[in-house]
């Protein structure tokens, strides 16, 4: 919607587990994975770039990413390893703890391993929240206040993923902060505070309203500036690129860095777009720059 038509011819595929297809209308016709092309009545449609927007796997997890790799074609997230990393949040956690990046307590559990409740509950206290590890888009996520809701959690989130990560609870201001890698320059967006109208920012606050979204956020220009120095000193240990979006919790005056999201969203509600604006980045400008940048 927001590419530049006149500047750039616009394919859109859709890859889902129905398959790779590419959408023209009402005309639906396969990708040929063997080269990334699509076999039009006029030809055969080849790509200079792909403008990944695929949330969760395999457009966020390294998997697209090492794909176009393979087939020389330029995308604009971030490479397959540091795709893989922030994906799995386990993993990106601890890493980021090893720089002196705060984040909440964890506990990792894996597929067909026992869950050992008592264990659990003594290592990270109540509240705690289960999530999959390896998911996106809240799917999957609880919250969980007494030690009977902690096995059958493991098990919900355990639908969404290969492995699962228990965090203790962190209390406090949600804010997010986006950043991008754009003409050899890194650009650091105003934060966003988030207050959800349900426990926590989940699939309905994220995508159907249940969420209020203030941007910039109604914290200190102290705390603003704290939380972007962050967000830009994580996004250069993790070796990310593209645009990015960091989620956080600020508790006694320490944001807790929750989550990486190397492919926020792009709808018009979403986030990014909201900090883009503020700082008055129209979109069209925004998704030509991500192109041009890795077409370079």
């Amino acid at each position: 919607k927001h590419i530049d038509k006149e500047k750039y011819d616009v394919h859109q595929v859709v890859i889902d587990e129905k398959g790779w297809n590419y959408h023209s209308g009402d005309i639906i016709l396969p990708v040929d994975k063997n080269d990334f092309s699509v076999n039009l009545p006029s030809g055969k449609l080849t790509f200079d770039c792909a403008f990944i927007v695929i949330h969760g796997t395999p457009g966020e997890d390294g998997k697209m990413q090492a794909y176009f790799d393979m087939m020389k074609i330029p995308y604009t997230t971030c490479n397959a390893l540091a795709s893989a990393i922030t994906f799995n949040k386990y993993t990106c956690n601890s890493l980021l703890r090893s720089y002196g990046i705060k984040c909440a307590n964890s506990v990792l559990v894996r597929k067909n391993e026992t869950v050992n409740s008592d264990e659990i509950a003594t290592a990270l206290g109540f509240p705690m929240f289960v999530k999959p590890c390896d998911g996106g888009s809240s799917f999957g996520v609880s919250k969980v206040k007494t030690i009977e809701e902690i096995e059958p959690a493991v098990k919900k989130a355990m639908e969404h993923g290969t492995e699962v990560i228990i965090e203790s609870f962190v209390s406090g201001t949600e804010v997010t902060c986006g950043i991008m890698h754009l003409n050899g320059n890194t650009i650091v967006l105003p934060p966003t505070e988030i207050v959800s109208k349900n426990e926590f920012f989940d699939f309905d606050a994220k995508y159907k309203g249940d969420s209020e979204e203030i941007t910039p956020a109604r914290i200190s220009t102290e705390m603003i500036k704290k939380v972007q120095h962050i967000t830009h000193y994580a996004y250069q240990k993790l070796q990310l690129s593209g645009l990015s979006r960091i989620d956080f919790i600020i508790q006694n005056d320490e944001p807790y860095l929750i989550e990486v999201n190397t492919v926020p969203g792009l709808s018009d509600q979403s986030i990014i777009p909201q900090q883009c604006k503020c700082v008055g980045i129209e979109l069209k400008d925004l998704f030509g720059w991500m192109i041009e940048d890795v077409l370079r």
